[in-house]
This record gives C-alpha cells, sequence and structure tokens, in this order.
C-alpha cells in the first residue's frame, strides 16, 4: 500500500497568483467556512468569442497603483450567498491559481470585496484534497515572506 504524501499546509492568509489572468502577488485570505472562493473585481463587459462566454472585469490589488483589466471565459452565473446571508447573482470564472508551488484551476466568482481586507478569499472547494490550513501562521507558502504565527495583520 502506498503511503499518501500529506496535503500542503497552509496560513490563514497568502500571496497568490493567476497567472493566466497576468496577476500576481494577490493577498488572499484563506477560508474553510466559505464554499467558494471570490476576487474583488468589477465587470465591465460580457461577450462571445469564437462560440464561447467571455467576461471582461477590472481588478484594483493594493499596492498596485494600475487597475488591471482581465478576460476570462465565464461558466456561470451563480446566486452566491454573502457572509451577511444577501444572495448576489454573481459571475464565475474558472482560472489556473497559484499558492506557494502548487498550481490548480479553480473557480471564482466576480465579488465588490471593496470593504473587505483583502481582495481574494479561497473557500473550502478549492483547498479539498490540496492544502491544509493552519490558522495560527501566515505566509506559510508565500516565497519571500517570513512565515508568522498568530493573526496580527
Amino acid at each position: 500500500m502506498a503511503i499518501k504524501t500529506p496535503p500542503n499546509v497552509i496560513g490563514w492568509r497568502e500571496l497568490v497568483d493567476l497567472p493566466k489572468l497576468g496577476l500576481t502577488g494577490i493577498p488572499a485570505k484563506i477560508d474553510s467556512g466559505a464554499r467558494t472562493s471570490s476576487l474583488h473585481a468589477e465587470v465591465l463587459d460580457q461577450f462571445t468569442r469564437d462560440g464561447e462566454k467571455f467576461v471582461r472585469f477590472a481588478v484594483d490589488i493594493p499596492g498596485v497603483s494600475e487597475r488591471q483589466i482581465c478576460e476570462a471565459v465565464h461558466v456561470d452565473i451563480r446566486g452566491i450567498t454573502s457572509s451577511n446571508g444577501e444572495t448576489q447573482r454573481r459571475f464565475v470564472i474558472k482560472t489556473p491559481l497559484r499558492i506557494g508551488t502548487t498550481t490548480f484551476r479553480a473557480e471564482f466568482s466576480l465579488a465588490d470585496r471593496a470593504d473587505m481586507k483583502f481582495p481574494m478569499l479561497i473557500g473550502r472547494s478549492a483547498l479539498r484534497r490540496r492544502f491544509v490550513v493552519d490558522s495560527g501562521h501566515s505566509w506559510l507558502q508565500t516565497p519571500g515572506r517570513k512565515p508568522v504565527k498568530g493573526h496580527k495583520t
């Protein structure tokens, strides 16, 4: 019987990348209580290219002075219930996500997270069978950042 390699351990916050969208160093809160991951974005347009539905959206990342415009195939429009219990209809995209040295495709709802501390939230659907969350540490999978114990921001 083969011994299963333990999953990567991540902290409650990490800097992550969305390489296909050209976004790097995005501060993300890891939230195993949330099912769906979300990205702070303003939807600008939806269109069809070669028979596929696309969405164009603007992303504002803290520390990056220029707004970044991205395009992705949108896989769905879903009713997503936010932490305050309100259900909103949001575009959902699927794109590669890199946490540390692990890259995989993940779904993100495009949401207005302007009032949130982190522009990205990574939910349990993306984490499943890939990572274990150490809620007492930060930056465990963030290259160039020293891991931090505790919850201070």
